[in-house]
Parts: C-alpha cells; sequence; structure tokens
C-alpha cells in the first residue's frame, strides 16, 4: 500500500513522452489521501545519492499537463548505472527521507537498480516499494510487447525517411542515414513505415541482429541503384560482422567510448561518413550523402504518437496502482509491462524485475527479410498502430508523359 512519501525519478535516455509517464505517477499518487508527499529527483538517481529533490506535491494539475505535453525528462536524467556501493548510497537517502515508494522511469539498466535497491531494502527489513516504469526508444526491454518512447521517435524515423524519398527522387543519387540501436534494430526498421510506393526508400535496411558484410553491402548499393537510378539506405549504429566487432569500430581511426565502457555510436556521424566513402570509392557513384540522426529521434517535438502519449501516461498511473493494491498476486514490487491483445489493445501487468533488469530484446526474425536486407509485412502490422492516428503521406504526380518530338 502506498503511503507516507514516495519518490518519482526519470533515468537514461529522454524521450517524447517520459514526462507523461512522471506526471501518471505525481496525479495518481495524489488521489490518494495515505501518500502525504509526492516528490521528485533530479537527474535520476545521482540527484537522490545528492538529496536534490523536488517536492511534486505543491505543482499545479495545469503545470503538469503542459508539462506532460512537453518532450524530454523534465527531471533530468543520468547515465549513471549503479552498482552494490552506489545502490546503498541511494538507499542511505531514501530512509534518510523516509521514502517508502520509488518510481523509476527508463530502462533495463534502471530496473536492475531497483532489483538492487530491492534487495537491500529487504536485507534489513526496510518498508520500500520499487516500481519500474518502462521507457526507451530503442524497444529492446523483454516481456513487453513495446515501449514507451518507441513509437514516437519510430514515427519520427518513418516520417523523416517519407521525406528524403521525396528529395531523393527530386536529386537522385545515394543516401544512407544511420539510425539509433545498438543491439535491436527496431528504430532503423521503422524507416520502412514512411514508404508509399513500390520504388520508394529505404530499399535496404540493415540491422544489429544480422551480421554486416561491407563487400556484399557494395553490391546491394549498386544492385538498387542499377535498377531505380538511385538509392536510399537505413542503417543502424550497432551493425557488426561475423565476429560481432562494430563495424564503426574496424573502420576508424579513433573510437570514443561512453560512461558504461560501450563504444561511442551516438552523437558521431563517424558511421554514415564511412559508409559513404566505401560506397564513392568501391561502386562509381558520385554522388553518395550521409546523415546520422543522432539524438534528434528522442525528444522531437511536433512529432509524437498520440497512442505513446496516452500509453506512456498510464504506464504511470498503473504503477501507482500496482504499488498501492497490487497485482493479482499481491504483488507490489516490479515493473510495468506492456502487452498487446486483439487488433489493437493493450493490457498492464507487473512482472519480475529480474525478468527485466540488465536483459536486452531484440526483433524476432519473423520481424527480419534477409534475402532483400528490409523488413516484413509481419513488422509494418506489428508498428502500424503504434505510430498514431494521423500519420502523414506523400502525394505524388500521376500526370501522363508528353510524347517526345524533337527527337
Amino acid at each position: 500500500m502506498l503511503q507516507g512519501k514516495v519518490l518519482v525519478a526519470q533515468g537514461g535516455g529522454p524521450t517524447a513522452v517520459i514526462n507523461q509517464s512522471m506526471v501518471g505517477v505525481v496525479i495518481e499518487a495524489r488521489k490518494l489521501p495515505s501518500v502525504t508527499k509526492v516528490y521528485g529527483a533530479e537527474h535520476g538517481v545521482s540527484g537522490i545519492v545528492n538529496e536534490e529533490f523536488l517536492d511534486l506535491t505543491q505543482e499545479t494539475d495545469a503545470n503538469l499537463e503542459a508539462v506532460a505535453a512537453t518532450p524530454c525528462s523534465a527531471l533530468g536524467s543520468t547515465r549513471d548505472k549503479p552498482d552494490e556501493a552506489y545502490c546503498a548510497n541511494i538507499f542511505k537517502s531514501l530512509q534518510a527521507h523516509e521514502i517508502g515508494t520509488f518510481f523509476y522511469i527508463g530502462g533495463n539498466d534502471s530496473s536492475d537498480t531497483l532489483r538492487i535497491l530491492r534487495e537491500q531494502a529487504t536485507a534489513v527489513n526496510y518498508p520500500l516499494q520499487c516500481v519500474h516504469i518502462p521507457k526507451t526508444i530503442d524497444n529492446d526491454l523483454m516481456i513487453n510487447d513495446h515501449t514507451p518512447g518507441f513509437p514516437s521517435a519510430a514515427r519520427f524515423v518513418a516520417s523523416a525517411f517519407a521525406g528524403v524519398n521525396q528529395d531523393n527522387r527530386a536529386l537522385p543519387g545515394v543516401y544512407v542515414a544511420v539510425v539509433m540501436g545498438r543491439h535491436a534494430g527496431f528504430l532503423t526498421a521503422a524507416s520502412a513505415l514512411g514508404r508509399r510506393y513500390p520504388d520508394d526508400g529505404p530499399h535496404l535496411i540493415y540491422l544489429p541482429e544480422k551480421a554486416f558484410d561491407m563487400d556484399a553491402f557494395t553490391g546491394d548499393v549498386k544492385r538498387v541503384y542499377d535498377k531505380y537510378g538511385r538509392c536510399i539506405i537505413a542503417v543502424s549504429e550497432g551493425i557488426h560482422d561475423s565476429s560481432g566487432e562494430p563495424i564503426v569500430t574496424k573502420l576508424a581511426s579513433k573510437v570514443e567510448h561512453d560512461a558504461h565502457g560501450n563504444v561511442q555510436l551516438s552523437g558521431t556521424g563517424a558511421l554514415a561518413d564511412l559508409l559513404t566513402d566505401h560506397v564513392k570509392s568501391t561502386a562509381g557513384i558520385k554522388r553518395v550523402r550521409g546523415d546520422t540522426f543522432g539524438y534528434l529521434q528522442r525528444s522531437f517535438l511536433g512529432c509524437v504518437s498520440d497512442v505513446d502519449q496516452r500509453e506512456a501516461r498510464e504506464v504511470g498511473e498503473k504503477a501507482v496502482q500496482f504499488a498501492h493494491w497490487g497485482n493479482a498476486e499481491g504483488h507490489t514490487t516490479g515493473s510495468v509491462t506492456i502487452h498487446r491483445i486483439g487488433n489493437y489493445a493493450t493490457e498492464y501487468r507487473l512482472s519480475e524485475l529480474a525478468d527485466i533488469a540488465g536483459k536486452t530484446k531484440v526483433m524476432a526474425d519473423e520481424f527480419i527479410d534477409n534475402v532483400n536486407h528490409d523488413v516484413t509485412p509481419a513488422f509494418v502490422d506489428y508498428l502500424r498502430p503504434l505510430l498514431g492516428s494521423d500519420m502523414p503521406t506523400a502525394g505524388r504526380l500521376a500526370s501522363p508523359s508528353v510524347p517526345k518530338v524533337n527527337k
């Protein structure tokens, strides 16, 4: 049961709808007479350790709704990945402020933090409820059909490729765009939803679920270019060779690493530059351009799925309800998970933290067309209802050609 003080925080990369989840927690928790305070930690778990809290109990509903409709993390976020010692400091701060329930909005690292905290609290018989609220544009959380943040980012990617396709038809050539996705290719695969006509791009899609071969890539580009006189390519930032080595590390002279020790893939145009240079030098095609979508995908204002907004709010509300009343088994700690039913509806369940924490979901084989470097109709059917009710589409002139007379 929720009582006393509760805390909400946001972790990892921002999304276009993460504030919906935070506001869902705040408003739902404030309805309960047993809740005395709703705190928000600034910059995730680092804010908890440093006792940087906001008293969200005093926010007006109107301002909360304005924040909910605003992309990015209103509370700020962090890339800290707490170990046992770090979690001990988090726990010490939670105890000092007499916080009985902690809602953490984030990905699999965030759920792992809650798993550790729950174990530490249980060891000293401190009544701490920990509820993980899913969020990630990568769509790579286990058990979930999809995760809040992904549909809006997918909508951005699909819309961007639809626009790129128009540009590429007007001025034909080869275009390569690198999309976020270290291990899971869901976001890159979303580029296929921007197609309307049979010759629309992207014509080739490369995902981290399958090994990437540079020579085969060049051949694929040349084949498509010879067929259409142009070629649009969507590439996941995490593409790798058959040994698992990221392509960017194989070709780049200097490689950066992030705070977790992973090769830095986002925020750099290295992979796009490497691929376009390779096509220019080996395929004999002069007009070759490359882009890296980078952070634009995460919190793009004005390109938000209404389905994503609604579900992001609901997972926040359900987190509070599960913490207060428990699920069917009486559990009040866990991870809120999204499950697809019918065509199309969702239901929310409270799953074990250990089933989410530290694990990564990738695209199923049934979603990937290995032969044509594309996605299957099953993936299109999976993603389409998530993109929202008003996806824009591109038009095309249908006038007949005038016969040539001056030959």
